[in-house]
């Protein structure tokens, strides 16, 4: 079933977005952005955050989330470990809300309009395993680039 798949993948690269994370040398390095890198990797794990307690969270799970995604680009220099809580509570979230979506509810309509025509709830959880992916491994190469010892 790809409710199992998704919720696989979504607790896997939760976990790699908070390995990220801790594997910082320097935790202000979280925050550090560059001419040619806009965002931070604190910034980028907020917006992740973000994108799938609304669209998993509130859309499915009815969670009452509500979404500042504003602030997912403007907040700075947040604790590493209060980010890693948020991640942490994010997998709570995704895994609570597809533990209850039936295979009848992935063929429906996502209870939410994303974009201009509405899709269906499956496509909508592909949608969102790959943009998770994508902004994780602006993570990966964040953490590699600009986390230096001259930090």
């Amino acid at each position: 079933m790809l409710t199992d798949v998704v919720k696989t993948v979504f607790r896997r690269d939760l976990l790699k977005l908070k390995k990220e994370l801790e594997s910082y040398t320097h935790e202000a390095a979280i925050w550090k952005v560059d001419h040619q890198i806009p965002n931070s990797a604190g910034n980028l794990c907020l917006h992740l955050v973000g994108n799938l307690n609304t669209y998993i969270g509130a859309g499915l799970g009815h969670s009452g989330y509500v979404r500042h995604r504003e602030l997912e680009f403007s907040l700075k220099d947040l604790p590493r470990e209060e980010l890693i809580r948020k991640i942490e509570d994010t997998i709570t979230v995704v895994e609570t809300a597809l533990n209850s979506l039936t295979d009848q509810q992935l063929k429906e309509e996502f209870p939410l309009l994303i974009w201009e025509e509405k899709t269906s709830t499956e496509f909508v959880l592909v949608h969102l395993a790959t943009h998770f992916s994508y902004h994780l491994g602006q993570v990966n190469y964040h953490r590699r680039l600009l986390d230096s010892t001259k930090s």
